[in-house]
């Protein structure tokens, strides 16, 4: 029988606006939906979203949607879902508000993605990757058009996770349950901001 540490995945989360959603005018694009469905998602994902978010599920972790955008979760699946990704989690600002602001009079960053168990966020936003530091979690900045950004991704999830798993006691080049490993990935690059 696995132990927790075995069973428990590691967290990766996804910003939406300018991160996953992008402007087809200064970013490489999948290709759009068909009528009518674009006229109901009108977003355009960055080129390489759905083989990333699924190669990461593949690799052993979970991969959710953490956006200070008030979009409906409903609405976060159906776009994705016509793309053949399913996140495990999503956060949106209502539920931002509601379970990790509630109430508070101190005002929070909009995006706190530990309090959800996430050990690394991609956001565009500097200001959300530098209060990693202060709240606990990895982050990787990501805005600009970049053709290598999914093996950058993959690469900083890679780090952290042998980081989260030496934390845990779990040696890092030890099987996964679901029969993969982790390879030691060099990198010449600190890619948190």
């Amino acid at each position: 029988m696995p132990s927790k540490n075995e069973q428990e995945k590691m967290k990766v989360s996804f910003d939406l606006d300018e991160v996953l959603f992008v402007n087809p005018a200064t970013h490489k694009t999948e290709k759009e939906l068909p009528f009518p469905l674009r006229a109901i998602y009108k977003e355009r994902l960055r080129l390489g979203t759905p083989d990333l978010i699924n190669t990461l599920q593949k690799m052993g972790y979970e991969v959710w949607v953490y956006t200070s955008s008030f979009r409906s979760e409903k609405y976060i699946k159906g776009i994705f879902r016509h793309y053949g990704v399913r996140f495990d989690g999503i956060i949106n600002g209502t539920r931002h508000l509601k379970e990790v602001q509630r109430g508070r009079s101190q005002i929070l960053p909009q995006k706190v993605p530990n309090r959800y168990k996430i050990s690394l966020h991609i956001d565009d936003e500097a200001v959300i990757c530098s209060y990693g530091r202060e709240y606990g979690f990895d982050a990787y900045q990501l805005d600009a058009q970049d053709d290598d950004w999914k093996d950058k991704v993959i690469a900083k999830a890679e780090e952290v996770r042998r980081k989260w798993m030496k934390k845990r006691g779990v040696d890092p080049l030890q099987k996964h349950t679901d029969g993969t490993h982790d390879s030691c990935n060099s990198s010449n690059q600190d890619h948190t901001h």
